[in-house]
């Protein structure tokens, strides 16, 4: 059984899919990118903080390849991320109940007077 196992594993790695390969090289050249900075402690821009947290969504093994920074900074970078998305999308001008027309509260002030129940 081991022999077959090791022949399915060897035929996978060969022809299976190579995404696992793609996403670890791409993570792999965005820290080499980011440690090619001009200064002697690399700070991580916007962009590559975007990059580590759309990663992290999208590929399961990403903390197996991450060097520069511990991947707990990666998830506080997608959970402020996510915050501040929700803070945009819950922006208005105006605060409360939208307004209901008058044919809508006559109806239901009609309806409730000829149905107490």
């Amino acid at each position: 059984m081991g022999i077959v196992r090791a022949a399915w594993t060897i035929f996978v790695a060969i022809f299976g899919d190579r995404t696992e390969l793609a996403f670890e090289n791409l993570a792999l050249r965005q820290q080499l990118a980011a440690l090619q900075y001009k200064s002697k402690r690399p700070r991580l821009r916007k962009r590559d903080r975007i990059f580590w947290a759309v990663l992290s969504e999208i590929w399961a093994n990403w903390r197996s390849v991450l060097l520069i920074v511990q991947p707990d900074t990666v998830v506080g970078w997608h959970r402020q991320g996510f915050k501040l998305f929700w803070r945009w999308k819950s922006r208005t001008g105006t605060v409360g109940r939208p307004k209901v027309e008058v044919e809508i509260r006559m109806l239901i002030r009609r309806m409730s007077r000829e149905n107490p129940r």
